[in-house]
């Protein structure tokens, strides 16, 4: 007996100004092509049921192509699986925050596909031997749930979305932001064949038959933290699971990314010329597997004066920028001169940093890229920096 888990679809995401040819966002084609690769992939298993397991749109108001290609796919899957149950909970990002204004998840319920926005339902199928309860985002946020199995069918499994207590990375960047805890004793009290889980965006298995399968494609507000996680886990990047539900094992199925993401080697800038850091910037994007063109990279640059900074080749950085999709180039001043305000000397932050972590926990509307609204204040505050430096 089969399962496929899927979750953290994030359908209409955005980032950066890129487009395609069609005047698409590029990021947001990149993660409807992951998703399409996905359901290929399903539809090669032919898994018996298949679970969503939240935050299928990365906004409570898609936009109209997104909601369209979802439909599409899904479609694409009832056909394909014909018998197969297909079961999808609302997350944190497609649950809306007034009562009184309903979730687009219920459109799919045309297709077949059996969805849980706001209470927990249990979907029993006898014919298969499965029951599952499905527990939607706003479920955990109004009262406490029973978790527990039902029904004579021998296979019961539970789908949820949000963060269990104690158990995920102390970097909280790794989470997407609104999600409500899960009580581990919760999870592991009852003898469920097997806990779906959806919310953290990399693959991470809690205890035996309890998993995330993590998200499609690099949707989080911290994708570099992401990359340093999958790395210690042996991961090779995104993807789903198949689950055999008698035996517990789960097996990875991974998603290919549309483009690359890398995080550059560090440079330490310490005692370095602009010259040789311009050097060492070159031989960095030079690494990049593949080049630089149409690539997501982050160099870092430790130690690197305020001075010096402005004496870089610019040209070649904005060149860098237009070969890649997105080229962050992470400059940072040496702690020694770090200190804003007054009061005892010591490691303070200077005011872009200071900004930058105010930007940084500022709540947003679900339609704007963090990532993009930190840089683009940081690269304003720098902008302010130099007209200063020169100005003397």
């Amino acid at each position: 007996m089969k399962l496929a888990h899927l979750a953290d679809l994030h359908l209409g995401f955005r980032q950066y100004y890129r487009q395609t040819p069609d005047g698409i966002n590029q990021r947001e084609s990149d993660v409807a092509y992951a998703f399409r690769t996905a359901i290929d992939g399903v539809l090669s298993a032919r898994p018996d049921v298949v679970v969503i397991a939240g935050d299928v749109f990365h906004a409570v108001r898609p936009s109209n192509r997104s909601i369209v290609w979802a439909y599409r796919e899904l479609q694409r899957l009832r056909i394909g699986l014909p018998e197969a149950p297909i079961i999808a909970i609302a997350g944190n990002h497609d649950t809306p925050r007034s009562s009184d204004i309903g979730s687009i998840l219920r459109l799919y319920e045309e297709l077949g596909v059996h969805v849980a926005t706001d209470d927990p339902r249990r979907f029993g199928f006898p014919e298969l031997g499965i029951s599952v309860l499905a527990v939607p985002h706003a479920a955990l946020q109004a009262a406490e749930v029973k978790m527990r199995p039902e029904g004579k069918e021998p296979f019961q499994v539970l789908v949820a979305h949000g963060e269990v207590e104690g158990l995920l990375p102390g970097d909280r960047s790794l989470m997407e932001y609104g999600g409500l805890p899960l009580k581990l004793d919760d999870l592991s009290r009852e003898n469920w064949a097997y806990r779906a889980l959806g919310h953290y965006h990399v693959q991470h298995e809690v205890f035996r038959r309890c998993w995330y399968s993590g998200a499609l494609e690099y949707t989080s507000t911290n994708i570099w933290s992401e990359l340093v996680e999958e790395a210690l886990k042996g991961l090779p990047g995104k993807g789903w699971l198949l689950v055999d539900l008698e035996s517990g094992a789960a097996e990875s199925r991974p998603v290919p990314s549309a483009r690359r993401i890398w995080d550059a080697p560090m440079i330490d800038a310490d005692g370095l010329s602009p010259a040789e850091i311009d050097r060492a910037i070159g031989e960095r994007v030079n690494l990049v597997p593949g080049g630089i063109q149409n690539a997501i990279v982050r160099l870092v640059v430790e130690n690197i004066p305020r001075e010096v900074m402005r004496e870089l080749d610019h040209a070649a950085i904005r060149m860098a920028r237009a070969d890649a999709l997105h080229f962050h180039l992470d400059c940072r001043r040496p702690e020694a001169s770090r200190t804003a305000g007054m009061g005892a000397p010591g490691k303070r932050q200077t005011l872009p940093e200071m900004v930058g972590e105010f930007l940084s926990r500022r709540p947003l509307p679900e339609r704007i890229s963090r990532e993009r609204f930190v840089s683009l204040g940081s690269e304003l505050m720098a902008e302010v920096e130099r007209a200063a430096g020169e100005a003397g």
